[in-house]
């Protein structure tokens, strides 16, 4: 490009960035009161960031979690509104209630190896018919088991989510009913 181009195209330029840097800063300001605004907008995200603004637990997902665990709705939602967390795929809001033995927050490894804890279990327990939980942890999809003093993977016990999660554990929460997705 001869200079005399590039002269001409100068106030082009500017211009063209100060519209990028003006929608990202319109982007970066939006903010969502609602979990289903929010995941609307934003599509997948494993946690909410800051464009989230309303309550940690949104009482419409602690409603959504009782329900799909099968607990009447007279019932108290206290324990919905503790250890609840939620995240966005593909535009709808999952929840999740930790457990004894629900790890939420966790990614199982689709692929895993033995660990150093299974070995030993293995070694100390050879032949072993299974390996136990706290041993293996509880962020695993698979059986294991010991031949002779090796670890050894099962079948799969769990499915996982294109997210990485476990599916059984996470719920996908619709909308109180006239409630629009879209308000901010």
């Amino acid at each position: 490009m001869d200079s005399a181009t590039s002269r001409r195209l100068r106030p082009w330029r500017a211009f063209a960035a100060s519209c990028v840097v003006a929608a990202g800063t319109a982007y970066a300001a939006e903010s969502f009161r609602t979990p289903f605004a929010y995941c609307a907008a934003v599509g997948t995200i494993d946690a909410p960031d800051a464009r989230y603004v309303g309550p940690a637990v949104p009482d419409a997902v602690a409603r959504g979690l009782q329900k799909a665990f099968g607990v009447a709705s007279s019932e108290p939602l206290v324990g919905f509104e503790r250890g609840t967390t939620w995240r966005c795929m593909d535009g709808a809001v999952y929840a999740c209630n930790v457990g004894a033995n629900l790890p939420c927050g966790d990614k199982p490894p689709r692929d895993p190896q033995p660990t150093e804890a299974m070995r030993t279990w293995c070694a100390e327990n050879r032949g072993s018919d299974f390996i136990p939980m706290y041993v293996t942890g509880h962020a695993t999809v698979y059986e294991w088991s010991c031949v002779g003093t090796v670890p050894k993977r099962g079948k799969q016990t769990e499915q996982l989510d294109a997210r990485g999660f476990v599916t059984s554990i996470w719920h996908r929460i619709e909308p109180p009913s006239g409630a629009a997705a879209g308000q901010h």
